[in-house]
């Protein structure tokens, strides 16, 4: 199978250079075929002979090669996009999706599942098998397994819509990003801008058959730090222009496309008897339904509020004071410039004196050796074919048992060809009994090399890739023994809990010496500028925490209130929406919702759910309080949280993991503290 369908070979070394884009059609279809045919065989199950093997045992794995080669085709369009892939994936697109919606429409299938489900034989399986029962049927009753006919129809053809606007809308913002670039001929352009900037601009623009100029993209450690220090107003201003047109204007525009989403998500909530898209996809999540999620967001948004509204001010006020002119709204692209300038006033301090403490493989050294310690791991790269040279790949063992526990692949840098953002996924789970390792990997577009310098990340980069790693603990350490309930198969509003834990070990002085040293003394960070780093730590966290409450307030209000808004200039929209939750700029910009990928690149992604950010934050800032009260690096508290949390996915009801690990539910109070803003 591995020579002529390489997306379905089961090996756990994938052989990358043999998945080209000539194979997707047919791999694609042999995968759907042998699943139909494991369909088929679960629904000729009578009553009499039904086990839970043959049939919720057999339906976890009847889908399994079609799992296996469509995961690598959409990993591979997120890492190494280009035409013959792309147009092999939207060719088989709606046959798949056709297929994956057919399955919880099938009527047959369900009353078999039903039967069993219902019969005397489930008081005899175990807890886990139990909870894939309940599990698996709330899966089909969310998907529609209980409408008459004419609804399934309807359904069906909802999804494949579905799963065609949502990839062209994430097609509209890579292109878009990728059809904007400048070139700066003027050094003088430049002032201000660190050398770490200025080296990768003329590098990439060398790389381009332009040297002696700067090249700048809407790639994010590209435009980032021209927004941040560039001193020329003008070359800013050109640069948010530029963010502008991503998923806008004439060939990519989204506007349509997030109507038709959201159109078809209210559409699909009607069908299965919801007032609404976000009560259908929170009733099994930690907030329950959209007014608890807006309860949440509304009750922090009351509780920072007169502190945002006093940074904003203060910051106008700075920029008067600075500039001699009157004080007032500033313009969008020079809030970054003027925060940062302030900030270094306030602090003097600075981020780019960071950078050369945070070598990349030296971040990731670092990142090995914490969690090895805490989590009784050991973490050694490995050799491997990768889908690019910069990709390096790696495998974690435990150290008591010395079991290979899985296997991830590493991608940092940003290449046209790649996605924006940071993210993780998996391509393997395995299971503990026999042991099979998981595989996995994390992929992010962080500050590149430049010359004989090797990548320097900012202290915000570090902390994305702590933020990662912490995603890819969860599925590597997880020990569930039914695929589906592990790792990261949890209820979305507690699935960053184990990424947004890690974030806090990036500001330990404990934890920062064991990987923040100089990449040319070995130093670690002096104590004057760690200490500066932790005062300037909660600079402006009024403003912060506020942009992330109002992407979670937009994301549910369109998805709430979509008749209120259905059609409307998004734009308008966006300001009437966050009229509280934005600081009023002189010039108004695009709404954010156009290249808003999270919510819109995928049929359900994190929509109706950008609010689990900040509610997984309350549980991380509450559950890291632990850690502090029982010594950052305790190996006790590391393995109370590996088997707790990590292991268990959501082989148990997650709010009992986590009190599980804490002994008591949340507490809000320790995320504000955290926040400066208690």
């Amino acid at each position: 199978m591995s020579d002529s369908h390489p997306f379905l070979s089961p090996d756990f070394h994938i052989k990358w250079s043999a998945l080209t884009p000539d194979h997707i059609s047919a791999d694609i279809t042999k995968a759907i075929e042998t699943g139909k045919a494991n369909i088929d065989q679960i629904k000729s199950v009578t009553p009499e002979a039904a086990t839970f093997e043959n049939t919720f045992g057999a339906l976890e794995n009847a889908t399994e090669d079609l799992d296996r080669s469509w995961g690598r085709v959409n990993h591979l369009d997120s890492v190494a996009n280009s035409d013959a892939l792309r147009e092999a994936l939207n060719e088989m697109l709606p046959v798949v999706s056709e297929f994956s919606s057919s399955i919880s429409l099938d009527g047959d299938l369900w009353a078999v599942l039903k039967s069993f489900a219902e019969s005397d034989a489930v008081a005899s399986l175990s807890d886990i098998q139990k909870r894939f029962i309940q599990e698996t049927c709330d899966d089909f009753k969310g998907a529609g397994a209980d409408l008459e006919p004419d609804a399934k129809k309807r359904m069906f053809e909802i999804n494949s819509e579905l799963a065609q606007e949502t990839q062209k809308y994430g097609e509209n913002v890579l292109d878009s990003t990728n059809a904007w670039e400048i070139y700066v001929t003027d050094e003088s352009q430049l002032a201000g801008l660190p050398d770490s900037a200025k080296a990768g601009a003329a590098e990439d623009a060398a790389s381009k058959g332009k040297q002696g100029q700067w090249r700048f993209t809407q790639q994010f450690p590209s435009m980032y730090p021209v927004m941040q220090y560039a001193e020329s107003d003008s070359l800013r201003k050109e640069i948010w222009e530029g963010g502008c047109t991503i998923g806008y204007g004439d060939d990519h525009d989204n506007s349509d496309h997030i109507w038709n989403i959201i159109r078809l998500r209210q559409e699909k909530a009607d069908l299965l008897g919801f007032s609404n898209f976000a009560d259908q996809v929170l009733e099994r999540r930690m907030a329950k339904n959209g007014k608890g999620a807006l309860d949440f967001t509304s009750d922090l948004h009351a509780k920072i509020r007169d502190r945002f509204h006093q940074e904003t001010l203060e910051l106008q006020n700075y920029k008067a004071q600075k500039t001699g002119t009157e004080s007032g709204p500033l313009e969008p692209w020079e809030v970054a410039y003027w925060t940062e300038t302030q900030r270094k006033e306030l602090y003097a301090f600075d981020d780019e004196a960071l950078r050369p403490y945070f070598p990349v493989d030296q971040v990731m050294d670092g990142l090995f050796s914490l969690t090895s310690k805490l989590f009784g791991i050991q973490i050694s790269p490995a050799e491997a074919e990768t889908w690019h040279p910069e990709v390096t790949f790696y495998q974690i063992h435990d150290t008591t048992s010395g079991d290979h526990l899985g296997s991830f692949y590493a991608d940092w840098h940003p290449r046209e060809s790649k996605r924006g953002g940071a993210w993780m996924n998996y391509l393997e789970t395995g299971l503990p009994n026999p042991r099979t390792p998981h595989l996995g990997l994390i992929c992010g577009n962080m500050s590149k090399p430049t010359g004989d310098t090797p990548a320097l990340l900012t202290h915000n980069e570090v902390e994305t890739v702590f933020h990662e790693f912490g995603h890819l603990l969860h599925h590597l350490l997880s020990d569930v023994e039914i695929k589906s309930l592990a790792g990261v198969n949890v209820p979305w509003d507690f699935v960053e809990l184990p990424s947004q834990i890690m974030e806090n070990f990036c500001w330990d002085r404990n934890s920062l010496d064991l990987f923040a040293k100089h990449h040319e003394t070995g130093e670690t960070i002096p104590d004057e500028l760690f200490d500066k780093m932790i005062a300037a730590r909660n600079y402006m966290s009024a403003s912060t925490f506020m942009r992330q409450l109002s992407l979670g307030k937009l994301d549910l209000e369109v998805h709430v209130h979509s008749d209120k808004y259905q059609g409307r200039d998004l734009d308008e929209i966006d300001r009437e929406i966050l009229a509280d939750y934005k600081a009023k700029l002189a010039t108004d910009g695009p709404s954010m919702i156009r290249r808003f990928n999270h919510l819109f690149s995928s049929p359900v992604g994190y929509a109706a759910g950008y609010y689990s950010y900040k509610w997984a934050e309350v549980l991380d800032a509450d559950a890291f309080t632990r850690f502090r009260k029982e010594g950052i690096l305790n190996e006790e508290t590391g393995m109370s949280f590996r088997h707790e949390i990590l292991a268990k996915g959501n082989s148990r009801p997650v709010d009992e993991s986590y009190r599980q690990f804490m002994g008591r539910n949340p507490d809000q109070a320790a995320l504000l503290e955290r926040s400066g803003l208690a």
